[in-house]
């Protein structure tokens, strides 16, 4: 190659250098990405004068995949609503924040504990003996079993003596009245363990209106994501999630939604583009320190081209005829190889070009 040819006619002499003068603008239109690069050349360097140092990159073989971002929201997810079912008066509450787990008492009621049991299926009568089969008795079971009080065997839809002997040592550890018997305002049921998100009653309310809102007790992020891109979520795959603030992390999807609803704008306004929740579970709860809630940006993983060689964006030169080059060094001597470009990401750019090789380097502006 002379001093003044390269790769497509690309000119070069002692006074000129190349520059990338207009970074890289990335323009994301549904999946396109354009870069848009500009060359000139310098006359500032006198004629005799030393080249000055450059900054070089090496060309890497490496993965690099396509993202889409979209935003979303740290918190502990959806609030849901309990509803006491005592008769009597509200003695004692929890506080906002606090975690309940199986057994412990939700509120008080005329200076008597109302515990948490896990379920799904609402007590819907009051179980003692002579009570008909039926799936409470077995939710009723597996609750006094998980809390040691046993002896009735696997839990079942029969309510037996030795059922009643249970509730009748559940009872005894609670301070209540040993009766035997169970009523349905005795507990407070919800799937697993609550957070108390905010209070609804208030002491010396009535034991049997709204009690509290509550949510789970493990902090997620909530994604609602176009429905037209429903295929970059699917569950069980990673996410890199950037917290306000500057942190970063990464996550699992955990659930995507079937059901697309109408999203909402920054104003809560209806924005009419159909949408579907993506829940995640970070894989570093710590990431998030102590906030309760807070604006999230999760990038979804498009597209993975493995073992490619990736230069930064900055050592890419513009070719006056179209297309581009890289400037390799070697030892100080450099020379121009054009190049194909392939997936943008973070900065990095595929490339191919005949005897470019991993190991190489390139001059770069970053």
């Amino acid at each position: 190659m002379s001093e003044h040819e390269g790769p497509g006619g690309a000119r070069r002499s002692r006074r000129a250098r190349w520059f990338i003068i207009a970074a890289v603008l990335v323009v994301v239109v549904g999946t396109m990405s354009v870069v848009v690069l500009t060359r000139v050349t310098s006359e500032a360097q006198q004629v005799g004068q030393a080249p000055p140092p450059v900054e070089t990159a090496k060309v890497e073989k490496t993965d690099l995949q396509e993202e889409e971002e979209a935003n979303g929201k740290l918190g502990y997810g959806g609030e849901s609503s309990i509803a006491g079912r005592k008769q009597g008066t509200i003695t004692s509450l929890p506080e906002a924040g606090a975690v309940l787990t199986r057994g412990k008492a939700v509120y008080g009621v005329d200076a008597k504990p109302v515990p948490l049991f896990y379920g799904t299926l609402p007590f819907f009568r009051d179980l003692a003996d002579g009570a008909t089969d039926g799936p409470d008795v077995k939710q009723l079971e597996e609750n006094l079993k998980a809390l040691g009080f046993g002896g009735f065997g696997t839990p079942d839809k029969k309510f037996t003596s030795a059922t009643a002997a249970a509730i009748k040592k559940w009872q005894k550890s609670l301070g209540l009245e040993q009766t035997g018997a169970f009523g349905q305002g005795d507990v407070v049921l919800a799937p697993g363990e609550i957070r108390v998100s905010q209070l609804a009653a208030q002491l010396g309310g009535p034991g049997g209106g709204d009690l509290l809102k509550y949510t789970g007790t493990e902090r997620l992020v909530e994604v609602e994501l176009d429905a037209a891109k429903q295929a970059i979520a699917k569950a069980g795959d990673k996410v890199g999630v950037d917290i306000t603030g500057g942190k970063t992390t990464t996550g699992v999807i955990t659930d995507v939604g079937k059901v697309a609803e109408n999203g909402k704008d920054g104003a809560g306004q209806d924005d009419g583009k159909p949408k579907i929740k993506v829940k995640i579970k970070l894989d570093d709860p710590a990431a998030a320190g102590s906030l309760d809630s807070t604006p999230v940006s999760v990038r979804f993983t498009k597209e993975v081209h493995s073992g490619v060689l990736a230069v930064p964006v900055g050592a890419l030169l513009a070719l006056a005829e179209g297309g581009y080059a890289v400037e390799v060094d070697e030892g100080g001597k450099r020379r121009l190889i054009a190049v194909k470009t392939g997936l943008f990401s973070n900065g990095r750019v595929e490339v191919t070009g005949t005897g470019l090789a991993a190991g190489m380097r390139v001059v770069t502006t970053s």
